[in-house]
């Protein structure tokens, strides 16, 4: 049997709504569908959003959701999801970089959405040998702020190994799908796309 992983979602002032919940229906969903399919069976996924404190994160459009820990009291994550949308200001805490860096440390996978690469990339989680991408508008910025980094335009997520980074927004689903079907099986991810009435996109 196999044992809950745990996957911790970064919440920030300025994130992008769906960066963040796409990739927690993802892992919510795949769970409850696991579940419904082994009722004996642990959940697949417990997933937490985890901000600097315990106070309301306002989303780039104004939405406040309630983190589940701050990071002092975060649990180790299995699977860490670095969202993005507005990053300038999380790039510059660095009580936030440093909570990235020391999460990812004992994660088995990182992954980033959309913009979330620039916050991996300032903690120092992404490297020269990662091939890594982004959201198509931030393309060339992330590659001029970060000249040694190898990104490329077009894929809607690469995997890398413990480094998964993905485009923009809805690409996020579609990498957070493929992560549920690397840790707990293609049928598991499949049913939670149809559970999501969402046509996941996949490589050809």
């Amino acid at each position: 049997m196999n044992p809950t992983l745990r996957v911790a979602i970064l919440a920030f002032d300025d994130v992008e709504a769906l960066d963040l919940a796409g990739p927690y229906e993802v892992f919510t969903t795949a769970s409850r569908m696991g579940q419904r399919a082994a009722p004996d069976a642990p959940p697949c996924f417990e997933v937490t959003c985890v901000a600097r404190s315990m106070a309301p994160v306002r989303m780039r459009a104004g939405l406040a959701v309630l983190p589940g820990h701050s990071f002092a009291d975060a649990p180790r994550a299995d699977v860490l999801i670095v969202p993005g949308g507005v990053v300038d200001t999380a790039m510059e805490c660095s009580a936030t970089l440093e909570w990235i860096a020391r999460a990812s440390r004992d994660a088995r996978i990182t992954a980033s959405v959309c913009t979330g690469a620039f916050l991996l990339a300032a903690s120092g989680v992404l490297r020269s040998e990662h091939i890594i991408t982004t959201h198509w508008e931030d393309i060339a910025d992330l590659r001029t702020r970060f000249p040694s980094l190898n990104v490329q335009e077009g894929p809607r997520w690469i995997d890398q190994g413990s480094i998964v980074t993905s485009a923009g927004i809805t690409a996020g689903i579609d990498m957070s799908l493929h992560l549920v079907a690397r840790l707990a099986g293609d049928a598991l991810a499949q049913r939670t796309a149809r559970q999501m009435d969402f046509a996941w996109t996949r490589p050809d």
